[in-house]
């Protein structure tokens, strides 16, 4: 047996390599697959492409769903017309998720008026794609709180967001997520802050505390590393999803380089290359027991197609190692 073994070992992992097999998975272990659907975002197809067309193109690359904008800008269209022209690409493609993101609600102006409306609106709009769609989770935003200082560049994110909101924007910003969790709840789906700079949910650490302060089993996080090293110093990943626990309901991949003086310079790249490890973060995922989406983003101008397909194969890649 020992000798049978040595001479045609050799044939057996040229097999296995020629159906892109790997050694374990040709003898039954997959014990360390990774099942989660992967999510293509939209800006992937933000390049003049149609939504049947950002569909198709979609399901055509392998990708399980794609998160979708709330509301598309530059296009003159109703909420109906939107979701109907959607709800026939999503159809005709064979799409089998859709999750929606930003705009969610801006909850941070001071006038009361306003974020009454953005409340009323995005329980229109959600109860609608209800109607529409089989929804799971979306990405959701409480609205962008920007440093009134001129002086103070955009980009220097921890003048901004968190590090800036007064107690009544956390106070609004709950109270607004609270009906609107009430809602998917009672639909059957969840909202996920995305970790973004220049919100109150800009670093994991505030996500989850708004989160625990709106205190519904619908509204968690959705945990965008690639926005998290904006701010320099990030919390290790190991910390950041112990951190986030049970309350981790999305997560978003992007990756980029650091390119000037200040955290906030960079440069996005590939999956593959920049800062982030994410062999060591789907890892992490896996072994915290994470069976929600990933979405992945391409967040960088150039040929947006390509870099679908090829960071797509990147992270199938690594949940079938």
């Amino acid at each position: 047996m020992y000798q049978w073994f040595n001479q045609y070992s050799p044939l057996v992992y040229r097999f296995a390599a020629s159906v892109w097999l790997k050694p374990a998975q040709l003898f039954g272990n997959q014990a360390n697959t990774m099942n989660n659907p992967v999510i293509m975002h939209a800006n992937y197809c933000e390049q003049g492409q149609s939504l049947a067309e950002m569909c198709r193109k979609a399901v055509n690359w392998g990708f399980d769903g794609v998160e979708f904008r709330r509301a598309r800008s530059g296009v003159a269209e109703t909420e109906d017309e939107y979701l109907g022209e959607l709800e026939l690409a999503v159809s005709s493609s064979g799409l089998k998720h859709v999750l929606f993101g930003h705009p969610t609600m801006n909850l941070a102006p001071a006038d009361q008026s306003r974020r009454e409306a953005e409340l009323e609106g995005a329980l229109r709009f959600f109860r609608k794609a209800a109607r529409c769609f089989d929804l799971t989770v979306c990405n959701a935003t409480a609205g962008a709180i920007l440093n009134q200082d001129k002086n103070i560049p955009y980009d220097d994110y921890k003048q901004q967001g968190s590090f800036i909101a007064t107690a009544d924007q956390w106070r609004w910003a709950a109270e607004g997520f609270r009906e609107l969790g009430r809602l998917a709840g009672e639909l059957k789906f969840k909202f996920a802050f995305e970790t973004h700079p220049c919100y109150l949910h800009d670093m994991p650490a505030t996500a989850k505390k708004l989160v625990d302060l709106i205190a519904s089993p619908a509204v968690g996080v959705n945990l965008d590393y690639g926005n998290v090293i904006y701010f320099g110093n990030p919390p290790a990943l190991n910390d950041t999803i112990n951190l986030l626990g049970k309350s981790l309901f999305y997560v978003h991949l992007k990756n980029s380089a650091r390119i000037g003086p200040r955290a906030g310079l960079r440069l996005p790249t590939s999956l593959a290359e920049g800062e982030i490890n994410h062999r060591e973060l789907l890892g992490l995922l896996q072994r915290a027991g994470y069976t929600g989406p990933i979405c992945i983003e391409a967040p960088r101008p150039g040929d947006r197609e390509w870099f679908a397909r090829a960071d797509l194969e990147y992270v199938r890649q690594l949940m079938n190692a």
